[in-house]
């Protein structure tokens, strides 16, 4: 039976990907880090001897740690959280358990670089409407939780990634964009090597939406509909982001659990 302060590997992947998951952070010695320069989704790493430097920022918070096998690492950086008020738990038998399970890990080289405090910095043109919430919403749920967004003058985007350390996407030349028929969404899902059936079907609404292609997904002129709608609703970028990552959170939870749902009116009438 599973410790009160332990989640399982079931359990933390029906919530990766979504609103509810808890922060994760990868405390594995360095030398189990570079046997598996991997990450499980949306966690970051942190030394385990430095973790209650941390503990005022997770109060409040529910916190996944993980080492290798979940064992003396994670078990005893777990309680020194649970110490300092932080409703730690560990993730039962560790990165071994999820690796063996088959489930995704970001592998680490194709991160970008992270600033001062940790997180990635991205940037793109101004005035979103698809792929350029798309992504975000898709790096914040599966990658870096913390990540910030530029949102600049198409002009001057390379420019700015030069002067601030940032990451372009979704231009023209750069390594994060559309690549032949695929759209940058695309091309992060299959880079960062988080692909599930989830997001493969919701890969293929956003590249339809995204490239006028409706016969992909009889979904995709919706999302279009909906993006150009929050596109007019709001003027700030950064409202509009956060407007949209809730409606891929609707898509993605409708992609992983209710393709098979219909509605009709009137309701079928049901036999007493």
């Amino acid at each position: 039976m599973a410790s009160y302060n332990e989640i399982s590997v079931s359990t933390l992947a029906r919530l990766i990907g979504t609103p509810d998951c808890p922060i994760l952070l990868d405390v594995r010695i360095d030398e189990d880090f570079t046997d598996s320069p991997q990450l499980i989704p949306g966690a970051r790493r942190y030394p385990f001897d430095k973790i209650t430097e941390i503990a005022d920022s997770l109060k409040d918070k529910a916190v996944v740690l993980y080492c290798q096998k979940g064992l003396k690492i994670s078990q005893g950086a777990a309680a020194l959280l649970r110490n300092c008020g932080v409703k730690a738990e560990i993730l039962g038998g560790g990165q071994f358990a999820w690796r063996d399970a088959g489930l995704p890990m970001v592998d680490v080289s194709k991160l970008p670089p992270l600033d001062n405090e940790g997180r990635t910095i991205w940037v793109t043109r101004h005035r979103p409407k698809i792929d350029r919430i798309a992504c975000p919403w898709l790096i914040r749920r599966f990658i870096d939780p913390r990540a910030q967004f530029l949102f600049v003058s198409a002009s001057q985007v390379l420019n700015v990634a030069d002067r601030f350390n940032a990451t372009p996407f979704d231009i023209e030349g750069v390594f994060w964009s559309h690549r032949g028929p695929d759209c940058t969404f695309d091309t992060m899902v299959e880079e960062f090597g988080i692909k599930n059936d989830a997001l493969a079907r919701l890969a293929l609404i956003v590249r339809g939406a995204d490239t006028n292609r409706h016969d992909l997904a009889p979904e995709a002129a919706g999302l279009l509909a909906a993006s150009l709608g929050l596109s007019r609703m709001y003027r700030d970028d950064l409202e509009q982001l956060e407007a949209g990552i809730k409606l891929y959170d609707a898509f993605y939870r409708w992609a992983r659990d209710a393709t098979n749902e219909g509605h009709d009116w009137p309701a079928m009438s049901r036999s007493t």
